[in-house]
């Protein structure tokens, strides 16, 4: 079984349009090219029972991973542990892990000269109180801990909603965590543009190459480009238990399809995710 992954994505900045969440993207990318599944992913307002009930839906689904982002700061709308807390009917406790690590991070910030002084306050009290039986996680770049809380064998993670300080605690701490409980799985993927076939068109190809290669799964996607005009992409990718190699079955799947594509009339070339990024605006 592959190792699951729910995401949780807390802020108003990102309901509002204000911020893109490039979090969720990340983090999806990540745990798929480390052999694992995300299965859902929500974003929560701000609001203390919005957070609790995303974080009961996501525990409903019973997955390994819950990962949060967003809302560990110091400020009045910074609720993540506490809903996480209230969901799992714990209380909050002040962690001196926790708080040393804040302590540290300020201490260095002075020795640095970013700032004049630094002194505990109730401000950084806040990011120290963490739900009942929770770890706090070393943050590289920021003063906010990540948090993980383990409940019915689901671990939790918060993690904040500055991209680079998440991406670093998640390299870091739970990247490691992740590819060992997926260790019997490899992911494998390539995209295909293909001009001259509407979607339709290519629709009875693609399944033609999901039957003939059933640990494939084929998504296309139209895309419209400056230099290209409209085209098609088609994501092709496995994930696969070990002794198979998803890069065999992948590399195949596409030979097949580009070979049945360009029967129909059309022109296919592989390209790279940058190419595709590039191509395509829209």
């Amino acid at each position: 079984m592959p190792c699951t992954v729910e995401l949780v994505c807390i802020g108003n900045e990102l309901l509002i349009g204000k911020v893109t969440n490039t979090n969720a993207q990340w983090l999806a990318q990540r745990i798929t090219r480390l052999g694992g599944r995300v299965t859902g992913a929500i974003i929560a307002r701000d609001e203390i029972s919005e957070i609790v009930a995303a974080i009961r839906y996501a525990l409903g689904r019973n997955p390994n991973f819950i990962l949060t982002t967003g809302g560990l700061g110091p400020t009045f709308d910074d609720m993540t542990l506490e809903g996480i807390a209230r969901a799992l009917e714990r209380p909050l406790k002040l962690d001196s892990g926790a708080l040393a690590m804040i302590e540290q991070r300020g201490r260095r910030a002075v020795l640095e000269g970013r700032i004049k002084e630094f002194h505990l306050t109730d401000v950084h009290k806040k990011m120290a109180l963490l739900p009942e039986g929770a770890i706090a996680l070393r943050n590289p770049l920021g003063s906010a801990p990540g948090v993980l809380i383990e409940t019915q064998e689901i671990k939790i993670i918060a993690l904040p909603g500055v991209p680079s300080e998440m991406m670093a605690i998640f390299s870091e701490g739970i990247e490691p965590m992740i590819r060992e409980m997926a260790s019997n799985l490899n992911y494998f993927e390539k995209s295909l543009i293909v001009k001259g076939i509407g979607e339709s068109g290519l629709s009875p190809l693609i399944d033609q190459v999901m039957s003939e290669f059933p640990e494939v799964y084929v998504k296309s996607h139209p895309r419209d480009s400056e230099t290209l005009g409209r085209f098609v992409e088609l994501h092709i990718s496995a994930l696969c238990e070990n002794p198979k190699n998803p890069k065999s079955v992948v590399e195949k799947a596409c030979l097949r399809m580009l070979e049945i594509a360009t029967e129909k009339g059309a022109q296919v070339r592989e390209v790279n995710e940058e190419d595709i990024r590039r191509e395509s605006v829209s």
